[in-house]
């Protein structure tokens, strides 16, 4: 065995053999894999193989279609058959709002490139008549997916590997992970150590054990998932001895099941109710492949509806009940990429649909160990964006909701209940008491907007425009017209000070460091191609101490990119702020009037300048810092305050407000409002996949100012051609917006697509930001967008529809 390494990768499931084979086939040959007992002996042996392409996620869904095109050229490649049956994958819609979910995804879909097609009840039972198809409203059909032998595609990646250079040494436990003084890693087994660069962690069942060894709580906790293989199907056998096909994957999401057939035979896999996490404080030294008892009482209400489906259901004998453990997270996508806190450390955990994204994983975490960032935006399933939050009991009662969630309809702006309230500010019970009605992110509760009444407070989840579309837009035009206010204190905040501060900043960002104490610039962390790995805006607070405040789901991430390039000689500290800094947003035309009334200090035009901060008290609240910056576009501050002086700052600016006709202002209003002024927002607008100057953000990029990572992919993109721009479109829309990812076409062409839109309530126009082609993207371009089921006209207008120059937030 191999005393060094440049990898180690943990975990021999399909997975950690992925991973293997890609950094293999990207040239880094001296990397390992040890695996506890053998191959596939986790979640892999008895995974029932489905290959579905179909995901919400931008992330995911590139990662599952790169691994369908993988595995169709696997058996070429390595001589290993991999029992790949592309008999294609059928989803049913038994509602409206179930086909308006798969227009949804087909949006997501044409941006990516996927092949799908959608079939009416006939159509449906012309390509799968042994099913009841006359209560349908329709369905979607991939053609180009399947099903695969999970044992058969491991071995086929394996030797892959193997090929290549790499090895893989069975029954090797891992007992211990050490870290040297020089950051090499240490991996103990009960074979001897290896010394590496880097660890990859894809355990599975064991992500918890395997993480605690390094001080890691990860939220990977495996639930049950069951699945019935029938006998002989006489109905199934005729059909297929008359020489047709094998039927595609069914999968009737209204009643939470997938079908396909094995051998003759049905075999049916349901997402059910009351399905329990399980190893969330470890697996037992027993558990090997293993099975738990499988749990016919849970089954019993999709075996009724496959009956129903799927009339020969009825007869078929149940020959064995799988009943396994499937790798969960929060949120039901997996764990891909950088460990917080730790370097060269890498997570590729919580694979619930891990057949279909080995492949794409295995793939883009090799890109991103080996050159530095991945090719696709990952920050859907980046590790770090789970705080510390979630926790075990967290994880427990949120993965068993994910997996029960598998098939319910996924609704853009759904929030789930599980695990709630968690994390919330002083000023809750008062928000909560004018029917605020709450979502969550990052493990805060926000209000995503106030109901007008009690009756009325309830969140209606559409894809079209829902019953809170008008309350959101007299919050909009109380903001715009009088004044508003928020909570914003899941903001992400830290504080940078030392010797050596304004040396470490200025070194990670494209823009410059704001040069006058109290002064405010918006500023970019790069990745090695230009896009955008950060965003954080910073006030100088002293020569050498900065206030540096990062968007709400961004904490763990930022905070971890901020730690991991600290300075080895301390000449800078790094705390975080978050939870002891609350922020309320108070904006409109009389928040100046507002805050003259309270604060210890001049708010007046001449002496608080927009981009400007001031360390003042505010009524009873001391030590506020003042931000004249908001994400709306209005007059307006940002008041960071500590949480203890939280709900009385609120109260009396509340009290203050009174006269004007104070209101109460939620997240989507703020979205609404966002996008009439053209904001980009980090993770979606500023992602991973288009550089800094395709996001049209070049006054944000000081080329001139000295090395900064980024810096070279800009200037050679300057000198080839930005590809894409990214633009404002107004749209001809009916009783349905933009929400991303929605593809923008010219003459059928698709030449870009929406990374954000909805309905601008003050400027009365349905608006969609996004990248089009640079070719097309000139103001008055005319385009389609699709929404849902229809191709809309669109245009592409100037930025910030709403105050263009930005009169509303100098005044």
């Amino acid at each position: 065995m191999r005393e060094h390494a440049r990898v180690v990768v943990i975990g021999g499931g399909v997975v950690g053999v992925s991973t293997l084979y890609h950094l293999a086939k990207k040239g880094w040959t001296d990397c390992v894999l040890v695996e506890r007992t053998e191959l596939t002996a986790g979640s892999t042996w008895h995974a029932a193989g489905l290959l579905p392409l179909f995901n919400m996620s931008y992330s995911v869904g590139q990662l599952h279609q790169y691994s369908v095109e993988l595995y169709k050229n696997l058996e070429e490649e390595t001589g290993q058959n991999v029992s790949f049956h592309v008999n294609g994958n059928l989803r049913l819609a038994a509602t409206r709002d179930r086909m308006d979910e798969y227009r949804n995804y087909a949006c997501t879909a044409d941006t990516i490139g996927v092949h799908y097609e959608f079939l009416t009840p006939s159509e449906v039972k012309s390509l799968w008549p042994l099913a009841y198809t006359d209560d349908l409203e329709g369905a979607i059909f991939h053609p180009t997916d399947g099903h695969i032998a999970p044992a058969d595609l491991t071995m086929a990646l394996a030797r892959g590997a193997r090929t290549r250079g790499a090895e893989i040494y069975q029954h090797t436990p891992v007992t211990g992970i050490s870290q040297k003084p020089n950051g090499e890693w240490v991996v103990h087994t009960a074979k001897g150590d290896i010394t590496c660069e880097h660890i990859v962690q894809a355990t599975g069942n064991y992500a918890r054990e395997t993480a605690a060894m390094v001080g890691l709580d990860i939220p990977s906790i495996p639930v049950e998932h069951q699945y019935i293989v029938t006998d002989t199907v006489p109905e199934l056998k005729e059909y297929r001895e008359a020489g047709n096909k094998e039927l595609p994957v069914l999968r009737d999401s209204d009643t939470s099941y997938y079908l396909r057939e094995e051998r003759m035979g049905w075999l049916l896999g349901p997402y059910e109710k009351g399905a329990p996490a399980r190893f969330a404080d470890g697996v037992p030294e027993s558990f090997e492949k293993d099975l738990f008892p499988g749990d016919l009482d849970r089954l019993m209400p999709h075996i009724e509806a496959c009956i129903h489906r799927v009339p020969s259901f009825e007869s078929a004998g149940i020959k064995d009940i799988v009943n396994g453990p499937i790798a969960y997270t929060p949120d039901g996508s997996p764990m891909v990429g950088p460990a917080f806190s730790l370097r060269n450390y890498w997570l590729s955990e919580g694979h619930s649909f891990g057949i279909t994204a080995a492949g794409g994983a295995g793939w883009q975490l090799a890109e991103w160990i080996v050159e530095g960032e991945p090719s696709v935006d990952m920050n859907g399933v980046d590790p770090r964006r789970f705080g510390a939050y979630a926790n075990k009991n967290y994880a427990i009662r949120k993965n068993e909701e994910a997996y029960e969630h598998v098939f319910v309809i996924h609704y853009p702006t759904e929030e789930r209940p599980a695990a709630r309230p968690q994390k919330r500010s002083p000023i809750w019970p008062h928000l909560d008491k004018a029917n605020a009605v709450w979502g969550q992110r990052h493990g805060w509760e926000r209000a995503n907007f106030f109901a007008p009444s009690v009756e009325a407070r309830k969140d209606h989840w559409s894809f079209r425009r829902a019953d809170w579309f008008a309350q959101v837009g007299e919050e909009v035009r109380a903001m715009r017209e009088r004044v508003g206010i928020m909570d914003l204190s899941p903001f992400s905040k830290y504080e940078v000070e030392g010797p050596g501060a304004q040396d470490f900043l200025d070194g990670l960002i494209a823009n410059v460091l704001p040069k006058k104490v109290g002064r405010i610039n918006l500023t970019h962390a790069l990745m090695p191609s230009g896009s955008v790995n950060c965003e954080f805006t910073i006030t100088r607070l002293a020569e050498d101490r900065f206030w540096v405040i990062a968007p709400q789901a961004a904490d763990r991430h930022h905070y971890d990119f901020l730690l991991k390039n600290l300075p080895d000689d301390r000449s800078v500290s790094l705390t975080h702020l978050t939870g002891r800094y609350g922020c309320l947003m108070l904006a409109g035309p009389h928040a100046r009037k507002v805050l003259e009334k309270l604060a210890d200090g001049d708010v007046s035009k001449e002496n608080f300048k927009w981009l400007s901060m001031k360390e003042m008290a505010i009524g009873l609240a001391s030590d506020v810092r003042a931000m004249r910056v908001n994400f709306v576009g209005s007059l307006g501050w940002e008041l960071h305050v500590p949480m203890e002086y939280m709900a009385t700052l609120y109260e009396q600016l509340w009290d203050a407000g009174k006269e004007f006709d104070i209101a109460n202002v939620g997240m989507r209003a703020m979205d609404s409002m966002r996008l009439e002024k053209s904001y980009r927002m980090w993770a979606t607008d500023l992602n991973q996949e288009n550089t800094i100057l395709e996001a049209s953000m070049d006054r944000f990029v000081r080329l001139n100012k000295g090395n900064f990572v980024g810096r070279d992919a800009l200037v050679r993109q300057q000198q080839e051609g930005v590809p894409n721009r990214f633009v404002t479109l107004e749209i001809d829309a009916e009783d349905a917006d933009a929400f991303g990812n929605e593809p923008v076409m010219i003459d059928g062409e698709v030449v870009g697509r929406a990374t954000a839109g909805g309905f601008g309530h003050y400027v009365q126009k349905s608006l969609m930001m996004g990248y089009v082609r640079t070719d097309v993207a000139n103001e008055g371009q005319e385009v389609k967008v699709r929404l849902l089921d229809q191709e809309r006209p669109a245009r592409i207008i100037p930025e910030s529809p709403y105050d263009p120059e930005n009169e509303a937030l100098r005044a």
